[in-house]
């Protein structure tokens, strides 16, 4: 089935040197980008982390140091990928709890604005889980009847990630082709910073999601600890998490 879309539909991959969104970088981004009218456009960039990859990484995707050592950093490509996924809507496997926090964090590392939050995310992950519950392999398998080749190349798992989206579309009638319901559904919550560190409750208060004070309205702890404001900017956690954090903050202070 193909997808009925009012705005282009940018499906991405990340490849990285780690999996920590605050400390680790981009080693390989791939996206296929789907306009309204039905042309697609895949492109694959290798990009130079500016730190060395963990064997485990490279383990997992085949990435190496001496591979990317004279590719262009994030930051020379940064101005050019926001053009590219401007008015984009975005989807990806694991994308809403991985790839869409680590971009974030790589655009406002690259001291490029770009506006995500007005976009609708489709996690195709989230959407094999609730109906399935398995791994992109076994998505592509089980949907696709195919075996997916190069998996955890950019590419590979870019492509295969399309094809599953459009499977599942297919063979589940309740899926409604439409990105907004998509994107809705293929999310487990409402996240105000990208990594989840923050979520709004069914009464849309803004709810810290982690530690001593998850479920927690912000406001409040900031209230009734005032030393949590500092350690948060103190501590790892992403730029974004951060940059909402003192939103908050800063609202309150107005009052």
């Amino acid at each position: 089935m193909q997808l009925k879309l009012e705005a282009p539909l940018v499906i991405f991959d990340l490849e990285t040197t780690g999996l920590n969104i605050v400390t680790d970088r981009i080693v390989e981004l791939s996206c296929v980008k789907v306009h309204p009218n039905g042309k697609e456009e895949t492109q694959t960039f290798r990009i130079n982390p500016e730190m060395p990859i963990s064997p485990e990484s490279t383990a997992m995707h085949g990435i190496s140091d001496e591979d990317v050592k004279g590719c262009p950093t994030f930051k020379e490509i940064a101005q050019s990928l926001a053009v590219q996924i401007e008015g984009c809507d975005l989807a990806g496997y694991n994308s809403n709890r991985f790839d869409i926090p680590m971009l974030a964090e790589e655009f406002m590392r690259a001291e490029v604005e770009i506006d995500l939050r007005n976009r609708n995310f489709i996690d195709v992950q989230n959407i094999f889980h609730k109906m399935e519950q398995r791994t992109l392999i076994a998505a592509y398998k089980f949907y696709c009847n195919k075996t997916l080749e190069n998996a955890h190349s950019a590419e590979a798992d870019t492509l295969a990630t399309y094809e599953v989206l459009k499977a599942q579309l297919d063979r589940y009638p309740d899926l409604q082709n439409d990105v907004a319901f998509l994107a809705r559904f293929s999310s487990y919550n409402t996240h105000v910073d990208y990594a989840g560190r923050v979520i709004y409750n069914d009464e849309g208060v803004e709810c810290v999601n982690f530690g001593k004070y998850k479920g927690k309205s912000v406001a409040e702890v900031f209230e009734s600890d005032p030393g949590y404001y500092g350690w948060i900017m103190n501590g790892e956690f992403p730029l974004d998490t951060k940059r909402v954090f003192t939103e908050i903050r800063q609202r309150g202070i107005k009052k």
